[in-house]
């Protein structure tokens, strides 16, 4: 099988560091670094070169290519070593000329509104002698005119290689061929191709693999890295990519070097920290947005993804590359609050609730192994029993507040009352109210318990008994049910954001069960 001139260039320990704060210590970038060597990778992007204060080097983010340098082997095999700077955060000044030795190639960054700039960036790079590489940002962001615009650029320049760096994962199969056929019939021939993927749909192997199968009549490269660890949802496994060069490419990487490091320093690092397919990077991918837009909604813990592809679906051309945390929250107040007139509702619940002894149960697990108290207290007091955002099948209750889709969506025929905050669509609720009505109380979002709180005490009562709320400890049993069980991660600030909120609520509760909002 003839041999092209295809690179594999590995970047886990610059993209991957962006899972574990780039923390993979001294000796353990060594290691990787040496694995990747004798496993024959092309090009082993050593860290980042950015603005920090100091240099820790257990850490693969520097100020000076001299720190970085300090990662190599002794023996550099046929592979070359390469770090990335992006143009609005790291001072070109810092940057040393290319010795001969070392760090030969730096890959420039750059997002679309300094792309101008970052093009002055590149030409300082290739000034100071290093092989350069120019990878813009979101390529599918970009309109054909503008893409031309850019290859212009690089045409002049003349740099060692120019990246089509897919960053928000949103490429599919035609993408790639009407990107690359842009790119490959208007770029310099002597101008090496590359390629960046991410993983948001599943698609990076899919797609590294077409692009390696259209032989292009010059040189290319791919990026990967092992275990395809970065940024969830991750980038291409280098893993993949290399034995398929293998066996359809002429390439001769050593797999069981690449397995020997995923084994030492990466799967440790996946067993705690997740990354690869997840449906909400999906969505974002879908609309080329940032891929901190589904993170953040992820992190409000009270939509399903159907809710959050709704609210992606609604985001502005202008908004879509840079995270702005401002804008994506005026979208999920406003889906929200879908007003509604819910005066009848509330006339309804105080004439139902006002001047009754209340028993609020949520869904902690102390309703399970604390059932005997919980059950006398019932006896003694008949309260009117009132769930938060589920339906306990242990006891009898007479109302179920839900603001949470997610929770609510799982009721099939409730038998008690139901009141629902206006977000929820779906349903015969016997309430519905305003979200807006009963939100803001809590200062990190959206929880049920405040608001149901907050609804009982806009009612008039005054006396609130609490069964449930235990508040979150870490490597707990924190659900009565793992059926209700959050997938947002909490931690003691939680649990002191919800106990000062309960506080300012002026309303005298009760807890009958043990808490850590009572401590």
């Amino acid at each position: 099988m003839a041999v092209y001139d295809l690179k594999l260039l590995d970047c886990t320990l610059r993209d991957g560091g962006y899972v574990n704060d780039w923390k993979f210590g001294f000796d353990g970038a060594r290691d990787i670094i040496k694995q990747l060597t004798k496993a024959n990778i092309d090009v082993v992007e050593v860290g980042f070169l950015r603005n920090v204060e100091d240099y820790d080097p257990n850490i693969t983010v520097c100020n000076y290519i001299e720190e970085l340098n300090r990662l190599l082997p002794e023996n550099t095999e046929n592979t070359i070593y390469s770090a990335m700077a992006m143009r609005s955060n790291y001072d070109i000044n810092k940057l040393s000329p290319y010795s001969g030795r070392g760090i030969e190639m730096i890959r420039i960054t750059a997002h679309d509104y300094d792309i101008e700039d970052g093009m002055d960036f590149a030409r300082e790079v290739k000034a100071k002698g290093y092989k350069l590489s120019i990878n813009p940002i979101n390529i599918m962001g970009y309109s054909d005119e503008r893409i031309l615009w850019i290859i212009n650029q690089v045409n002049q320049i003349q740099p060692y290689q120019f990246s089509i760096v897919d960053t928000f994962g949103s490429m599919k199969r035609r993408d790639l061929d009407r990107i690359v056929s842009l790119v490959d019939n208007n770029l310099d021939r002597n101008i090496r191709v590359a390629l960046h993927l991410h993983e948001n749909m599943s698609l990076s192997c899919c797609l590294a693999q077409n692009f390696i199968d259209k032989h292009l009549k010059r040189a290319v490269a791919v990026d990967g890295s092992l275990m395809g660890m970065g940024r969830i949802p991750g980038n291409l496994p280098i893993e993949l990519i290399a034995d398929y060069a293998n066996d359809y490419a002429g390439k001769a990487y050593d797999i069981d070097f690449l397995m020997d490091a995923i084994n030492e320093y990466i799967a440790p690092i996946k067993g705690t920290s997740e990354w690869g397919y997840a449906p909400a990077y999906f969505l974002s991918a879908r609309y080329n947005l940032h891929r901190n837009y589904s993170e953040h909604y992820l992190t409000k813990g009270d939509l399903t993804n159907r809710e959050i592809n709704h609210i992606l679906s609604q985001f502005t051309y202008s908004k879509k590359a840079v995270f702005d945390v401002e804008y994506a929250d005026s979208l999920y107040e406003a889906y929200k609050n879908n007003q509604i007139d819910d005066s009848e509702a509330w006339e309804k619940l105080k004439k139902e609730l006002f001047g009754k002894n209340i028993l609020v149960l949520a869904p902690g697990s102390t309703i399970r192994t604390h059932k005997e108290i919980i059950e006398q207290f019932i006896i003694q007091n008949r309260p009117i029993v009132i769930g938060t955002n589920f339906i306990p099948q242990d006891y009898k209750v007479d109302f179920a507040f839900f603001s949470n889709n997610k929770r609510f969506s799982k009721v099939e025929l409730p038998a008690c009352k139901v009141i629902v905050t206006s977000n929820l669509t779906s349903g015969c609720p016997d309430f519905k109210i305003n979200y807006n009505s009963v939100s803001g109380a809590f200062v990190q979002g959206c929880n049920s318990l405040i608001m149901l709180l907050k609804l009982l005490k806009n009612i008039g009562v005054t006396q609130i008994n609490l069964a449930g709320a235990d508040g979150y400890k870490v490597d707990a049993g924190n659900y009565y049910s793992n059926t209700i069980k959050s997938s947002t991660v909490h931690d003691n600030k939680f649990n002191l954001a919800v106990k000062e909120a309960i506080h300012n609520l002026r309303v005298t509760v009760d807890f009958i069960t043990p808490s850590e909002y009572n401590k």
